[in-house]
């Protein structure tokens, strides 16, 4: 299915060194950034108290929300769990104060705006805890950068797979770093979201390659460069109705999913449109640089085509179609 058709070929590839050094200057700005203001980690990785309590009527979040934050909480993460009840209150240590301190502070408050509210649970997260998470977190986005090379490199070839992960981390870097620019609260979902980030984000690059190594196999006498530009432009199409379908629905969540999914959506927003960019501008003249070209295909010991009988003059011998 195609939304809109171009019967021109669009010469994306001669604004690939614009494009590259917007994408390194930025790249860069998200470094500076984390480097020096880091990142604004949650209570799942600092560690803090977890509560969860209950009300006879569904529970205003906004009402417990202002309660705490009147206390001095800036960090308080309140959200419902179960039923509209039950809420699941997270709040960030405090110096000299314990858990069982804080919990009993943060009743006394929410029972002047609410009798009828109960203790149901009351947790620790030790500072410990809180780095072994975050631990596990990055091995698991070291796994799924791993998984994406040995993929691409067996379905396409290296420079493939090397092209499509610089785009990838590309895309990881900037979000990390909007998050630390802005200070906005990194959590165990906003992990998620840059995890499907990585996953969303190589799916276009491979849609690129596959037309790339199509077009490589149809258009014999053509040029790199022009191979390239001709694939991308041959998936717009697609490109603009996958991405802004899920665009749109990545929207409706941050806008309307409450403060749970805000900044999932937040960081899903940002990779889908760093994603589109750097898969069309980044991944492929990334792969350009690293030489992709029509051998990449050929059998060295003439494949197919000799079997056929092809010419040996045939420039084209040896094209795996």
């Amino acid at each position: 299915m195609e939304f809109f058709k171009i019967r021109k070929v669009i010469p994306f590839m001669r604004y690939a060194r614009v494009f590259n050094i917007i994408s390194a200057v930025t790249f860069a700005l998200a470094v500076f950034f984390l480097v020096t203001r880091g990142l604004h980690l949650s209570v799942e990785f600092t560690g803090g108290t977890l509560m969860e309590v209950s009300y006879t009527q569904p529970a205003q979040l906004d009402g417990v929300r202002g309660t705490i934050e009147k206390m001095g909480y800036k960090d308080v993460v309140v959200q419902n769990y179960g039923s509209s009840k039950d809420v699941l209150i997270r709040l960030p240590l405090q110096a000299n104060v314990t858990s069982v301190q804080q919990s009993a502070q943060v009743m006394e408050a929410l029972k002047t705006q609410d009798s009828s509210v109960s203790l149901s649970r009351v947790e620790f997260i030790g500072p410990q805890v809180g780095k072994e998470l975050f631990s596990s977190g990055v091995k698991a986005l070291l796994f799924v950068v791993l998984g994406i090379i040995v993929y691409l490199a067996v379905r396409f070839e290296w420079k493939y797979a090397v092209s499509a992960i610089v785009a990838n981390l590309h895309d990881v870097v900037i979000i990390l770093g909007f998050f630390a620019f802005f200070q906005w609260e990194v959590s165990l979902s906003v992990l998620a979201a840059v995890l499907a980030v990585l996953g969303y984000s190589v799916n276009e690059s491979v849609v690129v390659f596959d037309r790339v190594r199509e077009n490589f196999r149809q258009f014999r006498k053509m040029e790199t460069v022009d191979i390239v530009n001709h694939a991308i432009t041959s998936t717009i199409s697609r490109t603009v109705i996958t991405h802004g379908s899920t665009l749109a629905m990545v929207l409706s969540m941050q806008f309307f999913g409450g403060e749970t999914l805000y900044y999932f959506a937040v960081a899903l927003n940002i990779g889908i449109l760093f994603g589109v960019y750097s898969s069309v501008f980044v991944a492929t003249s990334m792969a350009l640089w690293l030489g992709i070209k029509r051998e990449d295909l050929i059998k060295k010991d003439g494949g197919p085509n000799k079997r056929l009988g092809a010419s040996k003059n045939d420039p084209n011998a040896g094209a795996v179609v």
